[in-house]
C-alpha cells in the first residue's frame, strides 16, 4: 500500500474542499482503483490535498494511478468542478524526521549536533 499525496488547485482563490469529499470520493471509486483510504487535508498550503492510500505493484504505478482518478474526479464530480489536480505523488518526509532529531539534540543529516549522521 502506497500513501500518494494529490494536490488540487481550487477554482479560485480561498477555495475549499467540500466537508465531505473524502466519503464522495470513495462512492465514484471503483474496485480495480485500489484505493483503500482517502484523507483529507483542507487546509493545507499552498494546496488542499487529498491523501489517497493505494494498493498497488509499485511506488510509480501508484503515482501514476493517483493523477488519473484526480483527472477522473476533477472531470466528474461535481463537487470538485473548476479545481485541477498541480500533483500527485508520494510526500517527501524527511524534513519532519530531522526536525525530531533536531529537537532532541542529536541532529541530523541536515543539522548541527553532537553526533553527525553523515
Amino acid at each position: 500500500m502506497y500513501l500518494i499525496h494529490v494536490r488540487l488547485r481550487p477554482p479560485a482563490p480561498g477555495g475549499r474542499l467540500p466537508d465531505s469529499i473524502g466519503t464522495l470520493l470513495r462512492a465514484y471509486a471503483l474496485p480495480a482503483d485500489g484505493i483503500e483510504h482517502i484523507s483529507v487535508h483542507a487546509e493545507a498550503q499552498p494546496h488542499p490535498t487529498l491523501g489517497l492510500y493505494l494498493m498497488a505493484d509499485s511506488l510509480c504505478a501508484a503515482e501514476e494511478r493517483a493523477a488519473r482518478l484526480a483527472r477522473r474526479w476533477v472531470a466528474e464530480v461535481p463537487a470538485l468542478a473548476g479545481w485541477q489536480p498541480v500533483s500527485a505523488e508520494v510526500p517527501f518526509i524527511a524534513p519532519f524526521y530531522e526536525r525530531l532529531l533536531s529537537a532532541s539534540g542529536l541532529g541530523g543529516l541536515n543539522g548541527p549536533g553532537p553526533v553527525r549522521s553523515s
